[in-house]
């Protein structure tokens, strides 16, 4: 299950942001809003916003758009975020650090809860409010039923074993932020980010932009 392809995956990884521009106009008190002014937000073609916005099960009306609570509430449904998700985060160093400190997460559906790290240095220090537990006591502190979420920020040399851990006390869904491809048992799901992965495309589009200004010169 690691593997588990979803379709229209493109789209779901742009609903956040169609919900941070919804929460915004919300917030503002626009009553209803266009797929032009999301397409614009998002710099895409307004039939694209269309597309993706029709597998919440929502419908626009012509003349008018689509109703700003509407939508919130059928792009959180869709996507699981009506309730919070309780997460514990191993691995407190630089990025688990700066993950801890983004308060956008509880936004979109996601409490960390727990931090483990096995660094006697940073045991019992807390990171933006989360006291941090010695790792030895994860079965211990992860209650059953209580979490099924886990984030693994641990160097590469040590995500597959934390990985084993994690499952073995009950987690079953994991996001890795480390640059491996994790081995889990079937009924775990798996969501690799690859950092650099994004780094890539932006190199791709600078060499882009400078070939079309080199060849214009």
């Amino acid at each position: 299950m690691a593997n588990i392809k979803v379709p229209k995956a493109p789209t779901i990884r742009r609903m956040p942001t169609y919900l941070h521009k919804l929460m915004e106009l919300h917030a503002e008190g626009a009553p209803s809003v266009s797929t032009t002014v999301l397409a614009n937000y998002m710099n895409l073609e307004s039939i694209v916003v269309r597309k993706d916005l029709e597998i919440t099960g929502i419908s626009g009306q012509p003349g008018v758009g689509y109703k700003t609570d509407e939508l919130i509430a059928a792009i959180r449904n869709f996507l699981g975020w009506n309730n919070i998700f309780e997460a514990c985060l191993v691995g407190a160093g630089s990025l688990g650090s700066a993950l801890l400190g983004y308060e956008g997460f509880e936004e979109y559906g996601l409490r960390i809860s727990l931090v483990f790290d096995a660094d006697p240095c940073k045991i019992g220090t807390s990171v933006h409010g989360r006291k941090i537990q010695d790792i030895s006591r994860m079965s211990e502190l992860l209650k059953p039923g209580m979490f099924r979420l886990g984030m693994i920020c641990v160097p590469t040399a040590y995500a597959q074993e934390t990985a084993d851990q994690l499952v073995a006390n009950g987690i079953t869904a994991i996001w890795n932020f480390a640059n491996v491809s994790l081995q889990v048992p079937d009924g775990v799901a798996v969501q690799r980010e690859v950092i650099a992965g994004g780094f890539a495309l932006l190199s791709v589009k600078i060499a882009q932009l400078d070939a079309v200004k080199n060849g214009g010169e």
